[in-house]
């Protein structure tokens, strides 16, 4: 193939079923296909899934022309299952829409405005852990869901912030709500025909009536981007420090670091906004988390238009997917990649790394806009749970991660909460 004069690379095909292609394989285990794909054929793949064409990004350079070298041929892919949930927000809206509801936004996320919402993220986790101690009077042994309790605990900190209401008390209806459109969006990105949200099928009435609001159409854009916030700013940070804590459990060295520069900078005190620059291994260990568990493990584009990338050409309408979670276990980029490192984030040893060989918050335009709200509320989080409690995994548990919407655990992540020691 030649373009504009250049021969292009030959793009290595993974074949698959002669009608499905790929697409069981992909739908059965689409981390560890993927992942199989990159060993087996390198960091540029084509593949077929059902009808569509794919190609799979998996190497830096490629995910960086993807997210920030072109990104205007792309469309985000998939999306458009979230609409009835997020409507014309920032998560599904595109083009000149799209960057001027980005404009208005942005103030939201100011340096001053994060430094107002410490006292809710603190407040909110202090709650939690008062939760927790009284579980612990109960009767200790009984451990805790701790993705569940940090879906509440995130549900919690964000409408406080947005709304100023905590919409997340006990078996809330609110946090079902999420969680099952949330889903239901996903499960319909992994299928060739879908039938329109308006046609009556039991999960489709489920969804719609799990995304009604009430409110009138005069705010309906105000409604969207709070959905918006609400939907991506809760889950993503709560799948990141549920994995945090597991790891925490299973790192012993590195679990006494944390806790010692806790005990350094805070002693017994809650975190300020002004101890997070001290917290420096604190926010490592969440980086290196979010390495090994990214809570967003993929995205999805769509070519606009012809193009070039890493020497191979993209056809027009072409889909694209990059994985955080491949990439961000690429041993090109990442000594002993499975190994839980969080010195891997110090300056020194962050030197010369492509920029996209970690991008947990995508990159580009389209970075994430909440992407200091959520490191600072993981950062504090961890700090003040670690400082009260040691949390261990019930023994003989499995632990697998699911690749949903977000990275889940796919059988949950039981814990026994006990009194720090110290």
């Amino acid at each position: 193939m030649v373009i504009a004069g250049r021969e292009l690379g030959k793009t290595p095909y993974l074949r698959g079923d002669p009608i499905f292609g790929s697409a069981r394989a992909f739908r059965d285990d689409p981390l560890g296909f993927i992942e199989s794909a990159r060993r087996e054929h390198g960091d540029f793949v084509r593949i077929r899934l059902g009808p569509y064409r794919v190609y799979l990004l998996l190497g830096p350079e490629h995910v960086g022309h993807l997210l920030q070298k072109n990104p205007g041929n792309y469309l985000k892919d998939g999306y458009e299952h979230n609409e009835p949930l997020t409507g014309r927000g920032l998560l599904t809206s595109e083009g000149e829409f799209w960057r001027r509801q980005r404009r208005l936004a942005q103030p939201a996320f100011h340096k001053e405005r994060l430094r107002d919402m410490v006292g809710t993220m603190t407040d909110s986790t202090e709650e939690m852990l008062g939760r927790w101690r009284d579980h612990l009077g109960k009767g200790g042994g009984r451990p805790l869901e701790i993705d569940a309790e940090m879906s509440r605990l995130t549900l919690s900190i964000v409408s406080r912030t947005l709304m100023g209401t905590d919409v997340s008390g006990g078996a809330s209806e609110v946090g079902r709500s999420l969680e099952y459109t949330l889903w239901y969006a996903f499960r319909r990105t992994g299928r060739f025909f879908n039938p329109p949200f308006g046609f009556p099928t039991p999960k489709n009435l489920r969804y719609m009536k799990a995304s009604e609001t009430g409110e009138g159409m005069g705010r309906k854009q105000l409604r969207d981007e709070v959905m918006t916030f609400l939907a991506a700013g809760y889950e993503t940070t709560a799948r990141a420090l549920a994995w945090t804590f597991y790891l925490l459990d299973r790192n012993p060295e590195e679990g006494r670091r944390l806790r010692e520069e806790l005990a350094r900078v805070l002693g017994e005190r809650t975190p300020m906004y002004e101890d997070l620059p001290r917290l420096l291994y604190t926010k490592m260990f969440v980086q290196e988390s979010m390495r090994l568990y990214p809570p967003v493990w993929g995205l999805a584009r769509r070519a606009k238009g012809e193009d070039e990338i890493g020497g191979h050409r993209v056809p027009k309408g072409s889909r694209l997917i990059i994985s955080s979670y491949v990439t961000h276990r690429h041993p090109a980029f990442w000594e002993n990649p499975e190994k839980f490192d969080p010195e891997r984030f110090t300056p020194e040893r962050s030197e010369g790394r492509p920029r996209y060989a970690y991008f947990p918050f995508g990159g580009g335009p389209r970075q994430c806009i909440g992407v200091n709200f959520a490191t600072m509320e993981a950062t504090l989080i961890t700090a003040m749970v670690a400082q009260r409690f040691d949390l261990s995994l019930v023994p003989g548990h499995p632990v697998e991660p699911q690749a949903n919407l977000t990275l889940k655990p796919r059988y949950g992540l039981p814990m026994v909460p006990r009194v720090a020691a110290g």
